[in-house]
């Protein structure tokens, strides 16, 4: 059997749901989860009626991803990447479990993927580049290639394992780096759970690599690949049936400008665009469903400055195991971060003393 799961914080509910009833129109023998990055909201699963989903998971539900301390240290992007590959070790150890498949929520499906499917099988481990070919013109070297070596250049928006030693080997790997250094920050030389994987063509030799451009067609690759058709006609993409899109940066906008700078006036992609921006918009909540894992047990949101230093103390971290927690009786970490972080990071948090922004 064929199982799929996506990771997203609840705020990413509208393109879960595009993502889940696309795979359920052309894989509907696949069972579908969505884990959820964040702990178990009993609400969001009593009020989550999508039919496309089969079951919804959550960080804690994998023992390893139960400690406070570690879910701390990451932001809502790093914990979605992070947990990934716990949750693919736990779902390729189903017993019904043959093959597992990964899509970024904000990827959507267009045809069905029997081709991608058969490469698996005879593969341990499938992935996609973000490029198929080298780029000719210097602005889409700076803007694609130079951007694949910072983050990698395989999209960790899909990959692809079977249930077999090397598979699980990879995934096994793959996790102890994610456990430790699943971090969004190419300076240091790692970008989430993503560059990593620059390796898994070296270490494990059962890898493939799906060349074919109908596959995580994305802004970044769009003004190598020719993109065609309509909802009715169907999309092409170099003559093959688009298998699926990656609408990364939609939100931010960046996904907007880079279609404009190498897509302009290409319909097809205008058409992708438009539906997506109405169809996620239809399947959103009118009531946000807040990240639990954002924010102190009394309601303050967690700053990036709170995450990055006390990622960065081992002494932070044995001091406040539960940094979570708050105490207006004892020192808890959200208070030695108002009245003493500001006098020992004076660069990052600007200035002496107390602050109401570290509050």
């Amino acid at each position: 059997m064929i199982h799929l799961f996506t990771s997203s914080a609840p705020n990413y509910i509208g393109k879960v749901r595009a993502l889940c009833q696309s795979l359920r129109e052309h894989c509907p023998a696949m069972t579908i989860h969505w884990l959820v990055a964040d702990v178990r909201n009993q609400t969001l699963v009593d009020n989550l009626d999508e039919e496309s989903i089969d079951e919804i998971l959550f960080v804690d539900d994998f023992e390893p991803c139960r400690d406070r301390g570690w879910l701390f240290q990451h932001d809502m992007v790093e914990l979605s990447t992070a947990v990934k590959p716990e949750a693919a070790l736990a779902l390729l150890a189903r017993e019904d479990c043959d093959l597992l498949l990964y899509f970024d929520p904000d990827i959507v499906v267009f045809s069905p993927l029997d081709d991608l499917l058969a490469e698996l099988r005879s593969a341990s481990i499938v992935l996609t580049p973000h490029l198929l070919q080298p780029e000719q013109e210097l602005d889409a070297v700076l803007d694609h290639e130079l951007c694949s070596l910072r983050h990698g250049v395989f999209n960790l928006g899909f990959f692809g394992v079977r249930d077999c030693e090397e598979g699980a080997a990879f995934l096994q790997w793959w996790r102890e780096r994610c456990r430790t250094f699943c971090w969004g920050d190419w300076r240091a030389g790692v970008f989430t759970d993503q560059k990593w994987v620059n390796f898994a063509p070296v270490f494990f030799r059962g890898t493939s690599i799906l060349r074919s451009p109908r596959f995580n067609f994305a802004p970044w690759n769009i003004n190598q690949r020719r993109l065609t058709g309509t909802f009715d006609e169907g999309f092409l993409v170099d003559d093959e049936p688009l298998g699926f899109y990656h609408f990364t940066g939609f939100d931010s906008g960046a996904h907007h400008q880079v279609i404009h700078k190498y897509a302009a006036g290409n319909q097809a992609a205008a058409m992708l665009i438009q539906w997506y921006e109405h169809r996620t918009r239809f399947l959103t909540p009118a009531e946000e469903i807040p990240w639990m894992l954002g924010t102190f047990d009394n309601g303050k949101q967690i700053t990036a400055e709170q995450r990055k230093i006390y990622r960065e103390r081992p002494d932070l971290q044995t001091a406040f195991p539960d940094p979570y927690r708050t105490s207006e009786d004892e020192l808890c970490y959200q208070r030695w971060f108002r009245y003493t972080a500001p006098v020992e990071y004076p660069e990052l948090l600007g200035g002496n003393g107390a602050t109401e922004e570290a509050s």
